[in-house]
């Protein structure tokens, strides 16, 4: 009976939507604060080179971890693997703020240590991101869900806001290591009101975890990562490792295919992508987290080497592109709970992001900080109608039995992109600055001076020297920009294609007023047996 699981759930709805933010804030606050944390980082450990990979491997740890959340809440039920991912979560914040303390050895190995914590780090906010989406779409139907996932995207641009800040503010004043302590004490908070106030529908089934599927799905994951990231960076794109790399990534991805065919629980269920809709916004995802996670990480490079920022000025010049990403994300999600249409929305904010883009790809050396706001301010606005309706659609085309399965195959898809955009982006920036006039100033490999990223020696330039270099960053950056304009501009194409098939009044009933066309599509979301 679905009336009296409704009736209990709605009223604990808005408790639990606090502490469900609180752990949202959590997994989006700690990547921002890095952001601009990053140039000190590499500063006080070197290893220039490697910088991309402190957010890579949190990304990375993510993205493989997401449908294995999602699955194990389907299973399990969601309320004690949601918190274990919490614990998982608070473990790598302090392992990585004790990295390169001396701690577990030597001084030395401070990057090598921050990276693999980051990684650990990753993996918890997998089951923090995945399962504050598939909690919600347990409480609420998806008629009403737009609203309420309208305020966590509004959490998630407020958190973009305050990482910048925070990061900035503990760079200047504090150590970057409270980049990460800072999360000890929120997600405290979010274990105790979780704890005690969650209270959820249970959709437990007996089947065992596809443990083999999870192995394979990581194994090539990680490999085309790798490919992105080591790939004419590293080792030439045509060298042993690369092609190695690659052929493991194509046999462990249709290994997995294989296994999933066959297991009675898949961890990504392939039925799932027969419907259009889900696949179709799989794609988009994908090329969001790509556009999404490049603006983050090379934002703030720009502001605090080419228009001289410091961490926490760099941090507060990102507003115009959250405050842009909050206004519009709780507008779509009242407008979606009022009218129930969708479709209309990532056609808009694709649009609007390839043109951010495209505006973001003309940064050089003279571009003012006005000009750069108001770039910031359209990127903003298409990721605002982006972020929560590419979930919505995806839970909306999908059993709720499935829901978990669903919600972490739509955040894998836009972890995955981030993941290779932050690889693909830092090979193209990395290359073009490399090709620059300044090329050689930028060829150490870091060490004990802190290489290419030594803000303090950007600093100490002057005359035709610092207008060679900067100008050599603002253009490997607005070129960074410039590969995200191609990317972009195929969200507004796929997303034409999506069909908008009227969203559920309740968790356990057919879309009102669907087709027998709609319910025969939703219903092949099912995982096969």
């Amino acid at each position: 009976m679905s009336q009296p699981a409704e009736v209990t759930a709605r009223p604990n709805v808005r408790v639990v939507l606090f502490g469900l933010m609180i752990a949202m804030m959590l997994a989006m606050l700690d990547n921002m604060i890095v952001s601009t944390a990053l140039p000190r980082i590499v500063f006080e450990f070197g290893g220039a080179d490697h910088f991309t990979w402190v957010v890579t491997a949190y990304v990375l740890g993510t993205t493989v971890s997401t449908p294995i959340w999602g699955k194990l809440g389907d299973l399990y039920g969601r309320k004690a693997v949601f918190l274990t991912a919490v614990v998982v979560f608070l473990v790598g914040s302090a392992l990585c703020g004790m990295a390169g303390s001396g701690v577990f050895g030597g001084t030395d190995n401070g990057m090598v240590e921050l990276i693999a914590f980051r990684a650990v780090q990753g993996l918890g906010a997998g089951g923090l991101m995945v399962g504050v989406m598939a909690i919600i779409g347990d409480l609420v139907p998806p008629r009403e869900r737009g609203r309420y996932q309208g305020m966590i995207a509004g959490i998630m641009a407020i958190a973009m806001v305050a990482g910048p800040l925070v990061g900035g503010f503990i760079t200047d004043n504090l150590s970057w290591r409270w980049a990460f302590y800072v999360n000890l004490p929120l997600g405290g908070v979010a274990l105790l009101v979780l704890a005690t106030t969650m209270h959820l529908p249970k959709y437990r089934t007996e089947h065992k975890i596809d443990w083999l599927g999870a192995a394979l799905l990581s194994v090539g994951i990680t490999a085309l990562v790798l490919v992105t990231t080591w790939g004419g960076n590293e080792y030439d794109w045509g060298s042993p490792q690369i092609l190695g790399l690659a052929a493991l990534a194509v046999v462990a991805l249709g290994a997995f295919a294989l296994v999933e065919r066959r297991a009675p629980e898949p961890i990504l269920p392939l039925g799932l992508f027969a419907n259009r809709n889900f696949a179709l916004i799989s794609v988009i995802g994908f090329l969001l987290g790509f556009a999404m996670f490049g603006a983050m990480n090379f934002l703030p490079l720009y502001q605090q080497t080419v228009q001289g920022a410091s961490a926490t000025n760099s941090g507060l010049l990102l507003l115009p592109l959250m405050f842009g990403m909050l206004v519009v994300s709780l507008v779509v999600g009242r407008t979606i709970t009022k009218t129930g249409r969708y479709r209309a929305f990532p056609i808009i904010g694709g649009v609007v992001m390839a043109l951010g883009m495209g505006l973001l790809s003309l940064l050089d050396l003279d571009t003012s900080k006005t000009q750069s706001s108001i770039y910031m301010v359209v990127l903003g606005v298409g990721m605002g109608f982006l972020m929560q309706t590419s979930m919505l659609i995806a839970q909306n085309s999908v059993e709720q039995k499935d829901l978990g399965a669903a919600s972490g195959a739509a955040t894998f898809f836009r972890s995955i992109g981030g993941s290779f955009g932050v690889s693909l982006f830092g090979a193209v920036f990395a290359n073009r600055l490399a090709d620059s006039a300044a090329g050689p100033a930028f060829a150490g490999k870091g060490g004990g001076e802190g290489g290419a990223l030594d803000l303090e020696k950007l600093k100490q330039l002057t005359g035709a020297t610092r207008e060679v270099v900067l100008g050599a960053l603002a253009d490997a950056i607005s070129h960074v920009f410039l590969w995200a304009v191609f990317f972009t501009v195929a969200v507004p194409v796929l997303a034409w294609f999506i069909k908008e098939v009227p969203l559920r009044a309740t968790n356990d009933a057919p879309p009102a007023g669907a087709t027998p066309e709609d319910e025969a599509e939703i219903a092949l979301g099912k995982a096969p047996v």
